[in-house]
């Protein structure tokens, strides 16, 4: 997918599909190999985020009941697990036994 320079609308593949044309202001430019490559889910890799030393990267506190321990306080952070147009998630790491649960886990 391509992005107009000029006004920001989606480019469409023009004539002998060797450059995008804008439908909305006309601006054309040439189309190179790399605008053919494709990002498929299966090639993008997600990133792992290690809680182990949740306290030492300053993540926000709430007060959440732990599962395991029992304790009332939790460090907190949301993550994008499923697809763009669904809501993050919100995991809890105890500041006790460093239990990690999802929110929607009860």
């Amino acid at each position: 997918m391509k992005f107009c320079d000029e006004c920001g609308s989606m480019m469409k593949s023009g004539e002998g599909e060797d450059h995008w044309v804008c439908d909305s202001c006309g601006y054309e430019i040439g189309r190179e190999d790399e605008d053919d490559e494709w990002t498929t889910e299966s090639q993008v890799e997600s990133e792992i985020v290690d809680v182990s030393d949740a306290e030492d990267k300053g993540l926000p506190q709430t007060t959440a009941h732990c599962p395991e321990c029992g304790n009332d306080r939790a460090y907190w952070y949301m993550q994008q697990i499923r697809s763009a147009d669904e809501s993050e998630t919100r995991f809890f790491v105890c500041t006790e036994c460093e239990h990690k649960w999802r929110e929607d886990d009860h």
